[in-house]
This record gives structure tokens, C-alpha cells and sequence, in this order.
């Protein structure tokens, strides 16, 4: 059976799958990620990973996978093969494409964006299918974003495309990671809920799943500390709504998890705000965590038929 292998590296975990041609998940596995060892220590789990991965196919199959896709996270440079930066990898200017070719035997490699590549699985096999324009956001530690058209991902003239978390709302609000102040992902987070929620309801071990369960139960220093997130959320898609009409809003990630606790009010809050804006279905994510695993495979798919393409041109 055709395949090819598929890697989604987070900051504490691995997530892989062999892929089929039809976008099915075959196999799944997972790993941790080990950051803790060093940069290095990380790369070598990734190739060793995708070469156990690489194995099994063959085993399992009797074929060989025709190519690889790994999504992540942080700064990447998609055409050049490298993860150019990621702060809690602590890695700088890995040629991970490179490298990952000449473990898997040459093997064609494909590098993408962690939230960019779990948006392009969302808007092919997920929550977007079918919409010509969406927009996924995630809403997890921070909140990052993925432009969808016509079943690709914008990634931006420097690889920096749908960073909606670092979106100004707040001006003069709290300090963000990213040097501003008043930054989405510091109110409408999943951590920014959290850590809103740890001081007004005095447990230092609450989080944003806690309060979602104390505003489902009415108490009024949730629905507070919720509303606050909401409205700051809600603020943060409009003007995203506003500059690239998307068709489908979807939303995922932790905070998502809480389903109408949250799509409820939020669906309420973005339709008080928009004035000439088209409202767009704002709608839960789908896949949850496999979303980065299809999309791997899918980018790995996809750089199998332009290869074919570019074959086909060049025939005589």
C-alpha cells in the first residue's frame, strides 16, 4: 500500500503516522519529545523516529514510504528545508530536511509550520472542507492562526502569515513574549485564562478547563474572567475577519474543548462587532491533535505530485 511517514514534533511530545494516499491515518505513534537533553538530543529522536517509522512501513507493507513531511513548531523556512528557530526546542538553523533525507535513504522531505500545517489537514479533511477561504485558529498556550485558499496555507512573504495572537487589543495591556504589550494570546489564551482564573478564584493550581467547568456552573468570577477572554478574542477576529473574509472561522485547540461554554458567547460577541463584514460560520476544529500528523502527510503528498508535475513538464 502506497504511504508516506508523517511527524508532528511539539515542545513535549512526538506525534507520527504512516499516511495513505486517500489522507488516512495507517499507523500512529508517539514519542517524547526529550527537549530537556538539548537541540541536538532532539534532532536524533526526530530521525531516529522517522526511521523506525520508515521500517515499519516497509515491514507492514512490503513497499518502502515515498516521502516524509514533519511539521515544527516555531520559525520555518518551508523552501529551504530548515527550522530556523524555535525557543522551547532551543534549536537555530536545523537543515532538518536535509537531514531527514539522507537518514530516510533519500527520501523526498517536506518542512512545514506546526499550526500552519494542522490548518491545511483542518481545511482539506477537517472543519474547512469545502470552504474556498478560512481561517484556523488554535487556542492553546499562545494563539497562532492559519490562512487557508483554496486548499493551501498562505504562509506570507516571510513565513510570518496569520499571526493573529500578536494582534494588538489591548493597547498598553500586559507584556507579550513577542516584546508588545496588549497582545491577544496575553488575554484570549488558554494560559491567559488560566492565569486569570488562578488569581480570582485563589487556587493556585486552577486552570482554563476549571473555570469553563465554574462558568457551566454559573459562578459569576468565571463568567467574569471568561467574558473578559471572550471579548478580547472576539476583538482579535474581527480584525482578522475584517482584512481576509474568510468563509469558515475554526477554532481549536484547549479552550475549544469547552464547546458551547465558549462558541456560545463567542458567536454572540464577534456578530455585536462586525458592521459591513460578511459573518463568517465560526465552527470547532475537527481533528484535534492528529491535525498536525495529516497535515504532515499531506504535505508530503503534495510535494510527491509536484515532483510529478515539474517530471511531466520536463519530458520530452
Amino acid at each position: 500500500m502506497r504511504h508516506v511517514i508523517a511527524l508532528d514534533v511539539g515542545g513535549t511530545g512526538m506525534k507520527a503516522a504512516l499516511v495513505g494516499a486517500d489522507g488516512a491515518l495507517l499507523y500512529e505513534a508517539r514519542r517524547a519529545t526529550g527537549r530537556e537533553r538539548g537541540p541536538d538530543a532532539v534532532v536524533g529522536t526526530i530521525l531516529d523516529f522517522a526511521a523506525e517509522l520508515l521500517a515499519h512501513g516497509e515491514e507492514r507493507y512490503g513497499v518502502r514510504a515515498e516521502a516524509a513531511g514533519v511539521a515544527v513548531p516555531g520559525v520555518v523556512d518551508p523552501v529551504g528545508g530548515v527550522a530556523v528557530y524555535a525557543a522551547n526546542l532551543g534549536w537555530r538553523d536545523v537543515p532538518l530536511r536535509a537531514l531527514l533525507g539522507e537518514r530516510l535513504g533519500g527520501l523526498p522531505v517536506a518542512l512545514g509550520h506546526d499550526v500552519r500545517t494542522g490548518g491545511l489537514a483542518e481545511g482539506r479533511v477537517g472543519a474547512g472542507r469545502g470552504a474556498d477561504r478560512f481561517l484556523f485558529v488554535p487556542l492553546g498556550t499562545g494563539i497562532a492562526g492559519a490562512i487557508g485558499i483554496d486548499g493551501t496555507i498562505e504562509a506570507g512573504a516571510h513565513g510570518c502569515a496569520g499571526e493573529i495572537g500578536h494582534i494588538v487589543v489591548r493597547p498598553g495591556g500586559p507584556a507579550c513574549g513577542c516584546g508588545g504589550r496588549g497582545c491577544l494570546e496575553t488575554l484570549a489564551s488558554a494560559a491567559a485564562v488560566t492565569r486569570a482564573w488562578a488569581e480570582a478564584s485563589g487556587d493556585p493550581d486552577a486552570d482554563a478547563a476549571d473555570c469553563a467547568e465554574a462558568v457551566a456552573s454559573g459562578d459569576v468570577r468565571a463568567v467574569r474572567v471568561w467574558q473578559d477572554a471572550v471579548d478580547a478574542l472576539a476583538d482579535g477576529l474581527v480584525t482578522a475577519l475584517t482584512l481576509l473574509d474568510p468563509r469558515t472561522l475554526i477554532i481549536g485547540g484547549g479552550l475549544a474543548e469547552a464547546g458551547e461554554t465558549l462558541f456560545t458567547p463567542l458567536r454572540a460577541a464577534v456578530a455585536e462587532r462586525i458592521t459591513f463584514q460578511q459573518r463568517p460560520a465560526i465552527v470547532p476544529a475537527a481533528l484535534g491533535d492528529t491535525a498536525g500528523c495529516l497535515g504532515a502527510g499531506l504535505l508530503a503528498w503534495d510535494l510527491l505530485a509536484a515532483e510529478l508535475a515539474t517530471d511531466l513538464e520536463v519530458s520530452p
